[in-house]
Formats: C-alpha cells, sequence, structure tokens
C-alpha cells in the first residue's frame, strides 16, 4: 500500500510546485509592466531627480561660485558666431582694420580678401600670390594690406582698389607680417631663418636680422616700436631692436615650435604660443615667466591679446578658441563651433567681436563683449 501511495503523492506535489510557480510569473509580468509605463513621481525627470520647488516666502540662494582656477561656466544666452564663406581652402590669417569696419584674411586658397564686417559681403579679392597666403596686417592709418605668401614674397595691398607692390628678398616662405606702430617699416619672418624690416614708403629692404637657428614662425612690434620679437621652430622667442643687432634677449620655456607672438597693449607683456599646446605670458623687460596658460588638447596657432590688455584669446588646432585672463592666467571661455583647426584669431579695435579663421574654410565673428568690456 505505502508503494502505492508515494508514486501519487510526489505527482501532486509536483502539479502544486508548477501552480505555484505559473502564479508568480502572472503577477510579475504584469507588476514589470506597471514599472516600466508608469510615469515618474512629481520633481523626478528619468533617472534624475530635478530639485524642489522654492517654498513660497523662502529666499532664494544663489549658485556658488566656481573654485579658483576653474574656468566660468559657459553663457546659454550668447549668441552665436556669424559665419563668412567664400575661401575655398584653409583660413590661415585675420586681421581688423583700424577702424573696425573691415575684416583682411589670408587663405591657402593663394588669396587676399576683404571683407565688410557689418554686412558680411566680400569687398574686393586679390589672387595676385601664386602660392599660400600665411599672413595678412592693415597698416596703422589704415590705407595698406600686407601679405606674407609660401611663393617668398610679401605684397602691399591698397584694400580699396586692390593695388599692389610686390617686395622680393626672402629665399622661403614668409610666414608672418607686421607693421610697425608708425606704420614706416613692415616687418617680415621667414623660413628661410631671417627677419628683414622693409621700408613701406619706398618698399626698399631697410636690414635683415639674423639669429635664429630655424624657421621663423611670427614676428611682433612693440607697441611702443622700441622692440621687436620673433618666434622661431627651436622652440625659442629672440627680441630684437629693430634699429639693428643681434637679439638682446632669448626666451627659453616652450618645448616646441612657437609659432605666435603678440605684444600687450601697453607692452609690459609678451604672449606666445606654441605647439606644446600652452601659451606663456612674460615680462620682456626681464624676461621672466608670468604664466603658463595650459589647457588645449592641441597645438595653439595664433594668440591675441584685446584692445584694453585684459584678455587673451588662444586658437589650436583642438578646433577651439580660448579666452583668458591676463592677470591670473585663468581660463574664462572656450568658444567651440569650428568643425576643424583654428588658424589665426584677432580682435576688433573696439574689443567687442572675436575673429578667427579656420582649416574648415571660414571665418566666424564671436561677440565676447561680455568679457572685455568695462564693468565684467
Amino acid at each position: 500500500m505505502v508503494e502505492q501511495h508515494w508514486p501519487r503523492s510526489g505527482a501532486l506535489i509536483g502539479i502544486l510546485v508548477r501552480l505555484v510557480l505559473a502564479a508568480a510569473l502572472l503577477f510579475a509580468i504584469p507588476a514589470r509592466a506597471v514599472m516600466q509605463n508608469e510615469s515618474p513621481p512629481p520633481g523626478v525627470s528619468g533617472t534624475r531627480a530635478s530639485p524642489p520647488p522654492t517654498a513660497p516666502g523662502l529666499p532664494q540662494v544663489p549658485a556658488s561660485p566656481p573654485p579658483a582656477g576653474m574656468p566660468a561656466p559657459a553663457r546659454a544666452d550668447l549668441a552665436p558666431p556669424r559665419i563668412l564663406t567664400g575661401h575655398t581652402e584653409i583660413v590661415a590669417s585675420v586681421a581688423f582694420s583700424p577702424d573696425g569696419r573691415q575684416l583682411v584674411s589670408g587663405s591657402f586658397d593663394k588669396t587676399v580678401r576683404l571683407w565688410d564686417v557689418a554686412s558680411g559681403t566680400v569687398l574686393n579679392r586679390m589672387a595676385q600670390h601664386v602660392g599660400i597666403v600665411r599672413s595678412v596686417a592693415f597698416s596703422p592709418d589704415g590705407r595698406l594690406i600686407a601679405s606674407g605668401s609660401y611663393d617668398h614674397t610679401i605684397k602691399l595691398w591698397i584694400p580699396s582698389t586692390g593695388d599692389v607692390r610686390t617686395l622680393n628678398g626672402h629665399s622661403n616662405t614668409v610666414e608672418s607680417v607686421a607693421f610697425s606702430p608708425d606704420g614706416k617699416l613692415l616687418a617680415s619672418g621667414s623660413f628661410d631663418r631671417t627677419i628683414k624690416l622693409w621700408d613701406v614708403a619706398s618698399g626698399s629692404p631697410v636690414r635683415t636680422l639674423i639669429g635664429h637657428l630655424d624657421w621663423i614662425e611670427s614676428v611682433a612690434f612693440s607697441p611702443d616700436g622700441k622692440l621687436l620679437a620673433s618666434a622661431c621652430k627651436d622652440g625659442t622667442i629672440d627680441i630684437w631692436n629693430p634699429s639693428g643687432g643681434p637679439p638682446y634677449r632669448t626666451l627659453r620655456g616652450h618645448t616646441s615650435y612657437v609659432v605666435s607672438v603678440a605684444f600687450s597693449p601697453d607692452g609690459s607683456i609678451l604672449a606666445s604660443g606654441a605647439q606644446d599646446s600652452t601659451a606663456r605670458l612674460w615680462n620682456p623687460a626681464t624676461g621672466v615667466l608670468l604664466h603658463t596658460l595650459a589647457g588645449h588638447a592641441g597645438d595653439i596657432n595664433s594668440i591675441a591679446f584685446s584692445p584694453d590688455g585684459r584678455v587673451i584669446a588662444s586658437a589650436s588646432d583642438d578646433h577651439t578658441i580660448k579666452l583668458w585672463d591676463v592677470t591670473s592666467g585663468q581660463l574664462l571661455r572656450t568658444l567651440s563651433g569650428h568643425t576643424d583647426l583654428v588658424y589665426s584669431v584677432a580682435f576688433s579695435p573696439d574689443g567687442r567681436t572675436l575673429a578667427s579663421g579656420s582649416s574648415d574654410k571660414t571665418i566666424r565673428l564671436w561677440d565676447v563683449s561680455d568679457l572685455t568690456q568695462p564693468g565684467r
């Protein structure tokens, strides 16, 4: 008898177990479906809780400022940059006219273009270079534009007509051009390892400065015209007396090509940008390093001071422009929008606009007035 009852009891137990499991599944499936489809409770969005509403009558607590050394958060109310299109290759250099109404650009498409800033239209297209245009500059009175090219020449243009004179003398690429503050001299830096000074009125060479051991990437006059800085592929910066002689000071610290130099408007600071992804601020009188500006994820190709000297802009291979506080060395803002390397930056004379030229073949005009105007 016992042997007959055990199979029945085992079968009955098996049936009960299966019924229990089926019931559990039956109730669990709808429960999961309800959990997946039900709306989040008030105050919760997705998986991240939103701040609770402020109770009536309680004061609002302002957000804490960013810790020292950290950039201010990006502002959502900033207008997007205006975009100028027309070049068919890399925009290597940009510069504003002294009155800020015009912008000149030089490109790998071998042209120099003159733009009306207000409308964004091209006023003149100058195509006499037979090589890439690497550098452009307006004369202090706005009556001339200088351009340096891979074709080893410098051209002096009359913006309104496009009439041109050609200065010959370099034996390799002219990488940088800069007018003296009085407009009487033009400095040019070349891959032939020399700096030449030209008489603007006659177009004749005045002197040649020799001392660098490699390509010269950038030249810049001090605001009083008494100093000339040059940046070199060997990682050094030389400071010269434009009247002649060897450099009286050489600045060392960058670990790769120095590709851009600029003096502050009062001449008390010299800025340099390099392929070591840093910009550096120096005292040109003593050679002391004041700040190292680190934050870019690629080579720095160009630097520029705002007209009031409080902000410096750096353009980089990382597709961004960074704006830095000159006094503290802190990062103020990163401008993103270019889709390729940023080659050149320049502030408008009133400091309200920053122009940038890029490998994406565009020029962008950024409103930076909130950082460069009094009361910041």
